[in-house]
């Protein structure tokens, strides 16, 4: 006699809204349920990094961020998980635990006079991202993950603005 197929879990992505509020604080949600800031503290729109970090439980899952900025406009990116690599079945068990991702250095990056909604090319070209309705981009570089880029240009798909930022 067959057993029963065990029936297929689809796979769900936990979504992240960060609500800006004016004075540039930042209500955060994590599917729903609201994610507190450190003791003492309140989220900004410069604690993006530390928000990411804490949601993907410092880049071990992938998560969907939303941002809702006052004006109305919003934009969402997905940031990947970091893969953590595993032993081949040939290689000994390490000996000191699991190995763990290395830890994110995020920057980010920003510039004004995009189309709105428009393509913005990050080169070296590490992804794409959108401009938001008042035509602002902005991008977070994970200098872990590219470790030689000291300078990110970001070019306007429609517009052919170009920006170039210094990181750090």
């Amino acid at each position: 006699m067959k057993k029963p197929r065990p029936e297929a879990v689809p796979a769900t992505i936990p979504t992240v809204v960060l609500t800006v509020q004016p004075g540039d604080t930042v209500i955060v949600t994590m599917d729903g349920a609201v994610l507190p800031p450190p003791a003492n503290t309140v989220w900004r729109r410069s604690s993006l990094p530390e928000i990411i970090d804490q949601a993907t439980e410092h880049r071990a899952v992938a998560v969907w961020i939303e941002v809702r900025e006052t004006d109305g406009s919003s934009f969402t990116d997905l940031i990947p998980a970091l893969g953590i690599p595993t032993p081949a079945p040939s290689d000994p068990a390490p000996s000191r635990g699991p190995r763990r991702a290395k830890q994110p250095k995020l920057h980010e990056v920003r510039a004004e006079g995009f189309v709105p909604g428009e393509d913005v090319a990050i080169a070296s070209v590490t992804g794409y991202t959108d401009a938001t309705g008042d035509g602002l981009a902005r991008t977070l570089i994970d200098t872990s993950e590219h470790p030689d880029v000291s300078e990110v240009v970001l070019v306007g798909r429609i517009s052919g603005t170009m920006a170039i930022r210094r990181l750090g």
